[in-house]
């Protein structure tokens, strides 16, 4: 009858160990900015239906890691939500 090894796991190492944080991910897929297509509203203070998809029911800006806005235009989104706020629009 064959030894049974308890308890110790120096010799096997698991899958987990072998990956390495500068691998090439496998899975690449984008979204696109909505915001930034052909026929995208344009974004304005004034433009309150679009501002409201883009803030929370607290009335905080939406990240764009949730969104998938473009960085430039997560900028003009937050500019023109602190415009409205101050005109008492939203």
């Amino acid at each position: 009858m064959p030894k049974r090894q308890t308890g110790n796991r120096k010799n096997k190492q698991s899958n987990f160990a072998k990956l390495s944080i500068f691998q090439p991910n496998k899975y690449n897929f984008k979204k696109s900015c909505p915001l930034s297509i052909k026929g995208a509203p344009k974004v304005d203070y004034k433009n309150i239906k679009l501002l409201k998809r883009y803030t929370s029911e607290n009335g905080k800006i939406l990240p764009s890691r949730i969104t998938n806005v473009s960085q430039k235009k997560q900028r003009e989104l937050a500019l023109s939500i602190k415009r409205a706020r101050s005109l008492a629009l939203l």
